[in-house]
């Protein structure tokens, strides 16, 4: 609802504008408060996760940039930082193949039990994390896999999966299949026809489930708890550790940085989805 229209009744303007921007602006405000609150503490000139005399009255002596020092130049933080980057994009990759393939597969009329194949596949994304990290641990110990590199790929690949599923799928509804009938019918084989004909439509889709994918794995840290070994240890790892035995302020500086990263991928989806609706003619050029 964009705007009310002419005939509209007192009441329902007031109700209109109360729940713009008095219900929805409190909402907004109680989600991205304590966000708001970490990234200038994450400049804290002391030790503390409290702000200072100096930093409430805005003097440059209450402010510094010593705890993002601390995270480049630290050799555990920066080890972190770099099994996160390995782990993260290894999985994306996984998931994204496997579930736009399990996308594509279920989106078809003849294969059987599809609701059924598909609850099954996004049920990470519905059973609690705790569980399934302690089914993955029992499971990736009989076949050798705990506390190794690839443990935690594919453990973190099964959990993004479903992502890919669902925007993949979400994209393919409005995918008109007679172009693809038409490039079979000029004698493109099934392979042509996936990248030169449906993968630029629905790549958006598939974009947009790699990210989700990504961001599900860089922020993970139950299953790595569980299957990781001080070898995997990841960014999230190292700030439940921080947290758990060492507060240290360079903890707000690293949230700092996840949240601008998390900006960022956000603001591509958002133009991933207008530039996929575009595609599929929902909204205006």
């Amino acid at each position: 609802m964009s705007a009310l229209p002419p005939y509209a009744t007192t009441g329902q303007r007031v109700w209109f504008y109360t729940f713009r921007y008095v219900i929805c602006g409190a909402i907004l405000f109680f989600l991205i408060a304590p966000i708001l609150t970490i990234i200038p503490l994450s400049f804290n000139a002391q030790d503390f996760f409290t702000f200072t005399p100096e930093m409430l009255s805005l003097s440059p002596e209450g402010y510094s940039l010593k705890h993002y020092e601390d995270f480049f130049t630290s050799g555990d933080w920066q080890k972190a930082l770099k099994n996160s980057f390995l782990i993260a994009p290894a999985a994306t990759i996984l998931a994204t193949a496997l579930g736009t393939l399990a996308a594509i597969g279920l989106t078809q009329s003849h294969v059987p039990f599809r609701r059924t194949i598909m609850a099954i596949l996004i049920s990470p994304m519905i059973v609690p994390l705790i569980i399934s990290a302690a089914g993955m641990y029992f499971f990736y110990s009989r076949i050798g896999l705990q506390g190794t590199y690839w443990g935690v790929v594919l453990a973190h690949a099964a959990l993004g999966t479903p992502f890919v599923i669902i925007t993949v799928t979400a994209t393919l509804v409005g995918f008109d299949r007679s172009l693809t009938r038409a490039a079979a019918s000029l004698g493109a084989d099934p392979l042509t026809t996936f990248f030169k004909v449906q993968m630029p439509l629905i790549i958006p889709g598939v974009v947009s489930g790699a990210l989700f994918a990504f961001i599900t794995s860089f922020d993970e840290v139950v299953v790595v708890l569980f299957l990781g070994s001080a070898g995997q240890k990841t960014l999230p790892w190292q700030m439940f550790t921080g947290l758990r035995e060492q507060i240290s302020p360079t903890i707000l500086a690293v949230a700092t940085i996840m949240v601008f990263i998390s900006i960022v991928l956000l603001t591509v989806l958002e133009l991933l989805r207008r530039r996929s609706e575009r595609l599929r003619g929902l909204s205006p050029n």
